[in-house]
Order: C-alpha cells, then structure tokens, then sequence
C-alpha cells in the first residue's frame, strides 16, 4: 500500500497555566522559538514569550487511501499527548495540512 505525506501545523492557545508552568516555559522559550522551528515525527512546539498562543509542527505519513484531514487529526493527537505530558492545557485545536507530495519543486533554469 502506497503511503502519503504531510506537513501539518496545529495551532491553538494555552489554557489555565499556573505560576510554575509559566516559568518553566519562560525558562525553555528560546528552544521553542520560530527561527528553530522544525518538521519532525514527534512534532516542535513553538511559542513566544507571551505565552498565549503556541504551534506544533510535525510530519504525519498515512496510507495514500485516507483522507488528508486524517493527518489533521493525528497531528492534534500529538499536540494533546505533548502537552499532556507536560500538564499544559490547551484551547481548541486547528490544523493547516500540506502534502509534501503535492508540493512543486522549482528547479531554477539552466542557461
């Protein structure tokens, strides 16, 4: 069976963070800044140090005969579980899903 993939962003807001959380996060900000931001299987979370709104970004391979929004649902899937493991909640979840292998290349012409 062939398989696709995906590029999905989850975005969403932090929700109900204590004192301590907001240090703890404060304290990592800069390994989650948008200039270090990355496509991986287990996702990136990338926040400001405002602390409101965050994004995670990860790679979803799924069987070509799913639909794209299936890698939506799992990319929310490990935002939740990164979150949850580290007792961070969160508002609602919204996806923006790419195939990669939709993507056009651009070679640059040669002359």
């Amino acid at each position: 069976m062939s398989e696709r993939t995906y590029r999905v962003i989850v975005r969403g807001v932090f929700a109900d963070l204590d004192d301590t959380q907001r240090t703890e996060l404060l304290a990592s900000a800069g390994e989650h800044d948008i200039l270090k931001a990355a496509f991986t299987e287990d996702g990136t979370l990338v926040y400001d140090r405002e602390l409101r709104a965050f994004s995670f970004r990860c790679v979803v391979r799924q069987a070509a005969d799913l639909a794209d929004e299936a890698a939506g649902g799992t990319a929310c899937d490990r935002a939740a579980t990164a979150l949850a493991a580290r007792a961070i909640g969160h508002g609602a979840l919204r996806t923006q899903v790419t195939s990669v292998d939709d993507m056009k290349i651009r070679r640059p012409r040669q002359r």
